[in-house]
């Protein structure tokens, strides 16, 4: 079920293209003042126009575009610090944004490649959690979603940079749940498993598109998790699955919210 997102601020990096652009989007649909964020402006722009022509129709959402290179550490202050000026909060973060690196012999993946997945998918994501965790615990009910992959468990061959990534995240995911849990915020991981994406399309290039899911039905699945009537924290749910991973509870099948 689509949670009522009216009123509510959502940030949202890696808004230009599939995931993010569709969770964005999204979110402006069930109300929310999306900030949207990422490098390439022209995707940004389409998602506004997207936003704008959905809300001529049901007056519900909004967007702030924000073009930022999470790379950008000191951007990524300024981010937190105009959105404390301008909203005093912030109610729902989406940290999407992330590169491939390459599929490699860990031997033969240059420095350069390494620095910048960890620079992107790690550093940045953290330095973004950083700036925003005191808007979150002002929001009465803040929500984490952090984006991981399957390929922080499986740990398989050619994709060491990308899959230690993503383990990174996840306990970065872990350790800030944990430390809030008994605040309001909700701090959780997803994984949005084999999705039709340019990133999919550059590890397994002679893939069929067709067969995988549209990234606007993995967003969709993903949405719930920004849901104020959520109470799990710590958790990662397999939006493919349509399932919790526990962590720290028992096992259990349930639905966001």
């Amino acid at each position: 079920m689509t949670p009522d997102l009216t009123g509510r601020i959502a940030l949202v990096t890696g808004a230009s293209r599939g995931i993010g652009y569709h969770i964005a989007r999204q979110m402006a649909a069930a109300g929310a003042h999306v900030i949207a964020v990422a490098r390439t402006v022209g995707g940004l722009e389409e998602l506004d126009d997207e936003i704008k022509a959905e809300r001529a129709k049901t007056g519900k959402g909004e967007a702030t575009l924000v073009p930022l290179d999470l790379t950008d550490m000191q951007g990524i202050d300024r981010l937190g610090g105009a959105i404390n000026e301008r909203w005093k909060k912030l109610d729902v973060l989406v940290a999407n944004a992330a590169v491939l690196g390459v599929i490699s012999p860990i031997g033969h993946v240059e420095a350069k490649v390494f620095d910048k997945v960890m620079a992107v998918n790690v550093t940045g994501t953290w330095r973004l959690i950083r700036s925003v965790d005191p808007l979150l615990r002002a929001s009465d009910a803040g929500r984490a979603i952090v984006l991981s992959s399957n390929a922080a468990h499986s740990a398989r061959a050619f994709w060491a940079p990308y899959a230690a990534s993503k383990a990174a995240v996840e306990t970065l995911m872990r350790s800030w749940a944990d430390e809030t849990k008994n605040m309001a915020l909700r701090v959780n991981a997803a994984d949005p498993g084999g999705t039709r994406t340019a990133m999919r399309a550059q590890a397994f290039p002679g893939e069929n598109p067709e067969t995988l899911p549209h990234p606007s039905e993995i967003a969709s699945r993903i949405l719930g998790m920004a849901s104020p009537a959520l109470t799990r924290t710590g958790q990662i749910y397999q939006a493919k699955f349509d399932r919790w991973m526990e962590y720290q509870q028992p096992a259990e099948v349930a639905a966001a919210g």
